[in-house]
């Protein structure tokens, strides 16, 4: 199998290639980042490669890196998005001081080789859309929260009538603009039943609100997870241990990968849901026995959150508490 490593940029496209041991089979090329240019990729691959299979790998790059691997899928080619820290990891592992982005795209070929990542597959336009307007909804809503904090400072510091009128003239602009908001997903949910049954069967999770039951039917729709562990990883929900010989004791933490206003929709589900939840419940009263703190015991319900919003979502049955497993 040849690997092809492509390193993305807004305007153009670096590849390189190797092949499974390792070895540069071609010298690497530039293509810009637009439909011909893919197009003149996909033909420079197949000459590359006449019979062996091909692997495309590229980082995930904001947007930019959407468009190629879309078009690579669509022409029937094995392509993979990967962490772009991982990448940078290897690097660091091989010594590589420099960085340019030839130097990135045979980084990446060599990742590929290495760590053979799984295919991506595009995601369904509906829940594309979904996900971008849930992403639209919280930067509306933290610009809301940066103007209101700037409104009481102002205040404090006694600012001028025309300071105060601008900042109120903003809030005003930004709640329209979240109620608007909120009333476009409502309607997108309305007008998609599988992902309006998803929701509703997350919420019969306890303590699995509307906002919580939202962003996680986007990210478990949006991701290829193959279990519940693999998605509270993503998350950054994962505990990382901190040992080394006999002197190095570290204290666990969670890795914190991934979205944080996820993470903070959940860690004030799990605060509730230790008290309503009995899963949960159970969970966090048997750790604290334990002597674990309260921080880790409530980081441990945020992963049991997730394993069960991936539980219910896998079955396609709705939650069922404990008492009536047995029965």
């Amino acid at each position: 199998m040849l690997h092809f490593g492509i390193d993305v940029s807004r305007d153009k496209l670096d590849c390189a290639v190797v092949d499974a041991h390792g070895q540069r089979v071609k010298r690497a090329r530039t293509f810009t980042n637009d439909v011909q240019g893919v197009i003149e990729l996909i033909d420079w691959a197949r000459t590359v490669a006449v019979e062996q299979p091909r692997h495309f790998v590229l980082e995930a790059t904001a947007a930019y890196h959407e468009f190629a691997a879309t078009r690579l899928h669509c022409a029937g080619l094995v392509v993979s998005v990967v962490n772009p820290a991982q990448v940078r990891a290897l690097a660091r592992g091989l010594g590589m001081l420099s960085k340019t982005d030839l130097m990135d795209a045979l980084l990446l070929a060599q990742y590929a080789k290495l760590a053979r990542p799984r295919q991506w597959r595009p995601t369904m336009p509906q829940l594309q859309e979904f996900s971008a307007m849930l992403m639209r909804l919280d930067c509306l809503e933290a610009d809301l929260r940066r103007e209101q904090n700037r409104r009481e400072q102002a205040a404090v510091r006694g600012s001028s009538d025309c300071v105060l009128v601008s900042i109120d003239a903003c809030i005003d602009f930004l709640r329209v603009q979240c109620k608007a908001m909120r009333k476009t997903i409502d309607s997108h949910i309305a007008a998609n039943e599988s992902l309006g049954q998803r929701i509703m069967r997350l919420r019969t999770i306890p303590a699995v609100g509307e906002k919580t039951a939202k962003r996680m039917a986007a990210i478990l729709s949006t991701n290829s997870f193959t279990s519940a562990k693999e998605a509270a990883a993503f998350l950054g929900l994962i505990p990382v241990k901190c040992e080394s010989g006999s002197s190095i004791r570290g204290r666990s933490r969670l890795s914190k990968a991934g979205n944080p206003r996820v993470r903070a929709s959940l860690y004030m589900a799990a605060v509730v849901a230790k008290k309503i939840n009995p899963d949960i419940k159970a969970l966090y009263d048997r750790l604290c026995a334990q002597g674990k703190t309260k921080m880790s015991a409530l980081g441990a319900c945020m992963r049991k959150l997730v394993h069960l919003c991936y539980g219910v979502l896998k079955s396609e049955h709705d939650y069922v508490p404990p008492e009536a497993r047995s029965t």
